[in-house]
């Protein structure tokens, strides 16, 4: 397994930039007041909001993708597999 490839850099190195980012953008929150229960608390209320209105093909929309993603994220997660593998593999025989 190729950990450059998957993390798309130096694995040490893209740790250290996402830990870097997630000060800064925590610093910025916390001075704007804004708490991540806050954001997931207006998310779920927005959500009820547009609930609320009587938005039946929000419902129906959201039933129905909840029924294909069971199906499609699973295959989808396979593929991805297989087809790092499979790149790896590719790598490895143009070095021959």
């Amino acid at each position: 397994m190729n950990l450059q490839r998957l993390f798309g850099g130096n694995p040490i190195i893209v740790l250290l930039r996402l830990v870097a980012i997630s000060v800064v953008v925590g610093v910025v929150m916390a001075t704007l007041g804004i708490h991540p229960a806050d954001l997931f608390y207006h998310i779920e209320r927005l959500a009820r909001r547009i609930y609320d209105l009587g938005f039946g093909t929000f419902e129906w929309a959201v039933r129905y993708f909840l029924i294909g993603a069971v199906v499609v994220v699973p295959i989808w997660l396979i593929a991805r597999i297989l087809g790092f593998a499979g790149g790896a593999r590719r790598d490895d025989d143009s070095k021959r």
